[in-house]
């Protein structure tokens, strides 16, 4: 009963009235914000890739990784509404998902602090696209309370895969070795008649 309660209530705060003419109204500052990070796969990858990260670091990184990225990020908005240049925003951003999913893929664990810094520093590019790109008509704490919203959905996704990941590895695993086990007698057995 309570998990409709929530999605509603979440629906509701971020719900806003549709314009049928252009022109009509003025742009959302909150949903500006929470449609960039949406708006754009290469967010997406990057932000759901720091979920995967916290979820197979484990332990305390399931909530500091992705909340190193969030205030990162939040900087690197910060940076960018002030209209501060900074260079190789989007190589750093492109960087980001081949360095995270690199990492992920490797599958070392990772210090927390190590963890952290890592996606703190990627955090800082998808922040200042985030605020550069930002509407001049809205407001920039609507914007970054939007961003930041979303930004938490995708890691929260992301946590959710790996989560869900590592219980099917957990249930898989004893029937691949299993499996290999098979696998190595029959080849011992063929060694046998060979």
């Amino acid at each position: 009963m309570q998990r409709p309660f929530f999605l509603a209530s979440i629906l509701a705060m971020i719900a806003s009235p549709a314009f049928a003419h252009t022109g009509v109204g003025t742009v959302s500052g909150f949903s500006a914000g929470f449609g960039h990070p949406i708006g754009g796969l290469d967010h997406v990858l990057a932000m759901v890739a720091v979920g995967i990260l916290a979820a197979q670091q484990g332990g305390k990184s399931l909530w500091t990784v992705p909340a190193a990225f969030v205030g990162m990020m939040l900087i690197g908005g910060m940076v960018g509404i002030a209209g501060i240049s900074m260079p190789f925003v989007e190589i750093g951003i492109v960087g980001s998902i081949v360095v995270l999913g690199g990492v992920i893929a490797f599958g070392r664990q990772l210090p927390m602090g190590v963890a952290m810094a890592l996606v703190g520093v990627l955090a800082i590019f998808h922040g200042h696209a985030h605020g550069t790109e930002m509407p001049a008509d809205t407001s920039g704490v609507q914007y970054a309370i939007g961003f930041i919203l979303a930004t938490a959905l995708l890691h929260a996704a992301g946590i959710g895969l790996g989560v869900g990941a590592q219980k099917v590895a957990e249930k898989i695993a004893p029937m691949l070795v299993r499996v290999s086990g098979g696998a190595i007698a029959a080849g011992g057995a063929l060694l046998f008649i060979a």
